[in-house]
């Protein structure tokens, strides 16, 4: 396991932008996949994005494709997600996640956590 900080968050309107951040505590590079969950009030954590380090491909749900996206060929220790026309639905915690591939999601297996970030988008 790492550990994970995460930066980045906030309140906006609907149809506005977000990035959040996050960093890999104590690498220069990490190998497998990172990748963003979200919780909103009294639902079960969901995956929403994910990047494999190496070979940089993603994943996304299809609730946020089209809309989010996680920036490609930066740096192997971080990673972000750039969240456009965003909508009420997507309030929620989110939480930036790391582990290795071969999983249920995206074909990852996370089991590293960040702390987790709001975000609050107002109709």
């Amino acid at each position: 396991q790492v550990q994970l900080v995460e930066s980045g968050g906030g309140s906006v309107q609907a149809g506005g932008s977000l990035r959040l951040s996050c960093v890999v505590v104590g690498r220069t590079y990490y190998s497998g996949c990172l990748g963003w969950f979200r919780q909103a009030p009294g639902k079960d954590r969901e995956g929403v994005a994910r990047i494999r380090t190496f070979g940089q491909t993603t994943f996304y749900a299809d609730s946020v494709e089209g809309r989010f996206s996680i920036p490609r060929y930066g740096p192997r220790n971080s990673v972000s997600l750039q969240m456009n026309s965003l909508k009420p639905e997507d309030t929620a915690i989110y939480y930036c996640a790391a582990g290795d591939h071969g999983g249920m999601w995206g074909d990852c297996d996370f089991n590293s956590w960040g702390q987790g970030t709001q975000v609050t988008v107002s109709s």
